[in-house]
């Protein structure tokens, strides 16, 4: 069983517990354990079959421990199944529905049986809601826009197609007078995989200037509400997008508690409780003398509280609390630590610019060297490269090098792992190149023991260097293989081969989990943008955005490393 399964049991028993007004600290415990699992770095099943402490999870006691075991050993909790037979079926999904409470849930499900947000919905246009008692047609109507915004905020998108859209907001808003502080929130700024909605904060000398603004931009379809200093704005693409505008000296606080996450804020809230500090948007108060101290920076705002600053990418709740009072916090990959790019591809395959154009736009990055990796011959959609092109092409490259100072073109190519783990190009071709990367790219719906062992083939191959998107997955197109990546990790470490996490915004693959798990292990990692056309290089950050989430520092990067020490790396 999945952590995000395990999470969703104890969702579910936190909300059929409140309905039946059990303790309010046992509800909360559910709601923190669930929280707390489902943001996990490594899968609960593994570390049960490793032996580790489920207790040594901050928020998992001793009750929930004994729950998740029960739940992993044997697929199912017998006592949240004993908590569901009390209730009417789908009433825990009624209260996912914002605006649906304790009360109201059980009244919707006995008297109109209702069990979902659209049942709920056709109820409502039908005047039934409406007509319960205690709720008229206002409350009936708000919980009719509650359900188009949860719905929204369901409809997540890849981090690709948001980001490119509020860079341009932000960019317009910050060049308008007066404008000191603009930036992006929530799950955007943290650089989750996909988004839901959109957050933006500021401060300006004259704030309902900046309003006015951004409800006039032509990728707003819709404005939801508009006032003084805040508005909420529907895009284009779907996204709800709402921003708000403070103070100068409190935009340290507002940037801090809506950037997040959730689990973050809540345990970070708690802890100082417990010290005499409030926290919220408005800042830190001092309860014994109820004085509420400002911070126009989140520096400052963490600073008060005697804590490393914390890079938003890893504010997720686990353990990155502890580690920035303790002054621990690594200093993580940055951009500009990056040398070099592994996964590329010319016009001799699939990419539509010549391998020297690709070069200079990678020199032009500042990159010391880049690898040109076209396709195999099995990709015959790619027009992959046979032995006698890629012969040519090695060719071409040497006499490119001859032109080039400070840089150097790597010689590769990505072969195709065929589906019995054997590569689709002969050991002495793959001999003559510098860096030779192995992929999937058919078969993904093969048993999780034969994926897994086709690629640990591909890992003992002595000539391949990197496995490309290991678990070949497209968000929100195509799921991943079912491989077992603990093994793949392992493998990796023992015949030092390094896991691609791979930058195009519709991969993202390794994804965060993956990665932190891969880095305690040992595994070395690269980022590859995976380009099929110049432009795409500067999706390098986003390979940064998730490396990141992992945790990730210089060290842990191939592509950090110098020429001489990559060498030397794919020379073993």
């Amino acid at each position: 069983m999945k952590n995000s399964e395990i999470a969703r049991v104890f969702h579910d028993m936190a909300d059929l517990l409140e309905l039946k007004g059990e303790n309010i600290f046992k509800i909360r415990a559910y709601r923190r354990a669930a929280q707390v699992i489902e943001h996990l770095p490594k899968e609960m099943a593994i570390m049960l079959e490793q032996g580790e402490d489920f207790q040594k999870i901050p928020g998992v006691g001793d009750a929930i421990a004994k729950k998740s075991t029960e739940l992993i050993k044997t697929g199912k909790l017998e006592a949240y199944e004993s908590l569901k037979a009390e209730f009417p079926e789908g009433i825990t999904r009624l209260l996912e529905i914002p605006g649906i409470g304790p009360k109201t849930a059980p009244l919707l499900s006995s008297e109109l049986k209702i069990t979902s947000a659209a049942q709920l919905e056709e109820a409502i246009q039908e005047g039934k809601v409406a007509d319960l008692f205690r709720m008229g047609d206002k409350t009936a109507q708000n919980l009719l826009h509650k359900i188009e915004a949860m719905r929204r905020k369901d409809q997540r998108i890849p981090i690709g197609q948001a980001l490119p859209i509020v860079e341009d907001i932000l960019s317009s808003l910050s060049s308008l007078p007066g404008v000191k502080n603009m930036t992006s929130a929530g799950s955007l700024r943290r650089f989750r995989e996909t988004v839901g909605d959109i957050d933006i904060m500021g401060t300006a000398d004259n704030p309902e200037n900046v309003i006015n603004e951004f409800v006039a931009f032509p990728v707003v379809k819709e404005i939801i509400a508009k006032g003084p200093t805040k508005a909420s704005v529907i895009l284009a693409p779907g996204l709800q997008a709402d921003l708000r505008m403070v103070e100068h000296d409190s935009f340290g606080s507002l940037l801090q508690y809506f950037t997040g996450s959730k689990q973050h804020n809540i345990a970070l809230r708690t802890k100082y409780q417990k010290k005499g500090l409030k926290l919220s948007e408005y800042g830190i108060t001092d309860v014994a003398h109820d004085r509420l101290e400002k911070f126009a920076t989140e520096e400052a705002f963490y600073k008060r509280l005697g804590m490393q600053y914390l890079p938003p990418e890893i504010r997720e709740d686990q353990g990155e609390i502890e580690l920035s009072e303790e002054h621990a916090i690594p200093r993580l990959i940055d951009l500009r630590d990056i040398k070099g790019d592994f996964h590329a591809h010319s016009d001799w395959s699939d990419g539509n610019n010549t391998i020297e154009e690709m070069a200079l736009a990678a020199k032009n990055e500042g990159y010391k060297y880049m690898a040109i990796t076209d396709h195999s011959k099995g990709l015959g959609i790619a027009h992959g490269l046979t032995e006698e092109r890629l012969k040519e092409q090695v060719r071409e490259i040497r006499g490119l090098n001859q032109k080039f100072k400070g840089f150097r073109i790597l010689s590769g190519m990505e072969v195709d792992i065929r589906a019995d783990g054997s590569i689709d190009m002969p050991d002495h071709m793959l001999a003559e190149l510098d860096c030779v990367v192995g992929a999937v790219h058919s078969s993904f719906n093969q048993s999780e023991e034969r994926v897994t062992r086709r690629i640990l083939k591909a890992i003992e191959n002595p000539h391949v260097d990197i496995i490309a998107h290991p678990p070949s997955r497209l968000i929100g197109e195509r799921e991943p293989t079912a491989v077992d990546m603990e093994a793949v990790f392992k493998a990796a470490v023992k015949y030092k081969k390094a896991l691609e996490i791979n930058a195009m915004p519709s991969r993202l693959d390794l994804k965060d989990i993956h990665i932190q798990r891969a880095r305690e292990l040992g595994v070395m990692l690269a980022i590859g943008t995976d380009s099929h056309i110049a432009a795409q290089l500067k999706l390098m950050r986003f390979g940064i955005g998730i490396a990141r989430r992992g945790w990730c520092e210089p060290k842990h990067i191939l592509n950090c490393l110098s020429l001489e020490k990559v060498l030397a790396f794919f020379k073993r």
